[in-house]
């Protein structure tokens, strides 16, 4: 019997008309610093060294995670392509890096053309409110590996920080004070337990009393991305540490900034954490320390800073539209 690669599962026309959609939306992003074309087996990107004096390249590769899941139940997709760059932005802005470019990976179990096309203005959306260039990126239909409306979304960023400004959490100090910036929910995290335990007696599509709002409407909100909250702070100097708040919690990811001796001293009375929290931890009698280290808790981003920045810090935070709160200090 004579089979073609479409009798297989995978689509070849399919995938050539939907990268012609996806690369009109990537090249709306473009900066004067992308040299290659779309469709190119190599992006180029012409590096701005005049503008600095000892630039470091700062990378990072990361995923939306079981959000996609979601995602693909409710029917939505713009919203994942924002939280991949967001969140990729936030982990390099951890170092002072701002964004240069971006390339993506989609894999997925059957290619709807419409789906994926949605997906990647989400990500062009984020990229253009952020200045960073998708430049590239792979797509591939492995209907052997997803499910036909599964699929995976990954990213790997590249920004740059002149090597003097680089934060390294060398200059962190005894009595430094966490100012805590809000999340707008779960974020990427956390959802295989959250699915694990809303999933099993409430629908997704269902309006919830708690949350006042759809359930999936509440775990689809986006990933929010603090470049803008945190960038006059870089400026000025007022910093010593950043955190993203993702896997681990907020105290193993801000943790890793801390040298020998010191230690984190956490008020988790301080702040108001976000209705789904409760929601789950009541629904699956999750224990309060399971939750801390699964979950952001409502504090997506933290900064560390001497005690005498605080009011600064929080003051330039604030006209960003945060509202920023001192959730501890250095110990």
């Amino acid at each position: 019997m004579r089979k073609t690669y479409k009798d297989a599962g995978v689509d070849i026309a399919a995938a050539v008309n939907t990268l012609k959609d996806i690369g009109e939306l990537a090249k709306s992003t473009y900066s004067p610093n992308v040299l290659s074309t779309v469709g190119s087996f190599g992006a180029q990107f012409l590096f701005p060294a005049e503008d600095y004096d000892k630039p470091v390249l700062v990378s990072s590769t990361d995923g939306v995670g079981t959000k996609t899941l979601v995602a693909a139940e409710m029917g939505i997709y713009n919203t994942v392509g924002e939280d991949l760059l967001n969140h990729c932005v936030n982990d390099i802005l951890t170092v002072g890096a701002k964004p240069l470019f971006m390339l993506d990976y989609i894999g997925v179990g059957k290619l709807n053309s419409s789906d994926m096309t949605e997906l990647i203005s989400g990500l062009v959306k984020a990229c253009k409110e952020t200045g960073c260039s998708l430049i590239g990126g792979e797509m591939a239909e492995m209907p052997e590996i997803y499910r036909d409306s599964h699929y995976d979304l990954v990213g790997t960023i590249v920004g740059v920080v002149e090597q003097d400004r680089i934060l390294d959490g060398k200059n962190i100090k005894i009595g430094d004070i966490l100012i805590g910036l809000p999340s707008n929910g779960l974020h990427t995290n956390g959802f295989t337990l959250a699915r694990n335990i809303l999933f099993e007696d409430m629908s997704i599509t269902e309006y919830n009393s708690a949350l006042d709002s759809i359930l999936g409407e509440e775990l689809l909100r986006v990933h929010k991305c603090y470049l803008n909250s945190v960038e006059p702070l870089l400026s000025q100097n007022l910093v010593s540490g950043l955190a993203h708040i993702t896997g681990g919690g907020i105290e193993g990811n801000t943790s890793r900034l801390l040298s020998d001796g010191l230690s984190l001293q956490i008020d988790w009375n301080s702040w108001q954490p976000q209705p789904i929290f409760d929601l789950i931890q009541e629904t699956g009698e999750v224990p309060e320390k399971e939750m801390q280290k699964t979950f952001n808790m409502g504090i997506g981003f933290v900064v560390v800073c001497s005690e005498e920045n605080v009011a600064r810090v929080t003051e330039l935070a604030g006209n960003s539209g945060e509202k920023p709160e001192v959730i501890g200090k250095i110990v």
